[in-house]
């Protein structure tokens, strides 16, 4: 059981983590978007990295900051997720039918996100995937199968909580 000042100190901690900048990649994917929906607040800054500029300029429309390129370019998405507190990144996106010029492979595009959302600073990364996701050099990482039911409610959670560990 925690303290009074733990659980001010925890409560503090939640708070700062939900005012921080998230971004989500892959959020043209059908579940990329119901996880930005569902992150969506208008105190916190969600950023979304597409590729798909129709639906780029739908999530801008709605509040979100938008992010337009390839998902399998490494230094455009260590950019995008500069300063962010955490990254979610749909692994349906190193999959889909969209075209990836700067990896050959779904576990290419995946491990170039690993390598950019550590050198961009993010301290939490939620992977939402099926199967494997690569090392990821951050101080939390969590994942979630996009088989479960509420798959947005589950990355909301663990993007609000105080910590991961």
């Amino acid at each position: 059981m925690l303290s009074v000042v733990g659980q001010n100190v925890a409560r503090s901690v939640a708070h700062y983590v939900q005012l921080m900048p998230v971004i989500i990649v892959g959020a043209d994917t059908d579940l990329g978007e119901a996880i930005a929906k569902r992150l969506y607040d208008t105190q916190r800054e969600v950023r979304v990295f597409v590729s798909d500029a129709d639906r780029g300029q739908k999530m801008k429309s709605a509040g979100f900051k938008v992010a337009v390129g390839d998902v399998s370019d490494e230094s455009h998405v260590e950019a995008a997720a500069a300063r962010c507190f955490s990254a979610v990144l749909i692994a349906e996106a190193s999959t889909d039918d969209r075209e990836r010029s700067f990896a050959t492979g779904a576990d290419q595009v995946l491990a170039g996100w690993a390598g950019a959302v550590a050198r961009s600073a993010v301290r939490r990364v939620i992977w939402v995937t099926e199967g494997p996701h690569p090392d990821t050099a951050v101080e939390e990482v969590a994942a979630v199968d996009p088989s479960e039911p509420d798959v947005p409610g589950l990355v909301f959670e663990l993007d609000e909580a105080a910590s991961l560990r």
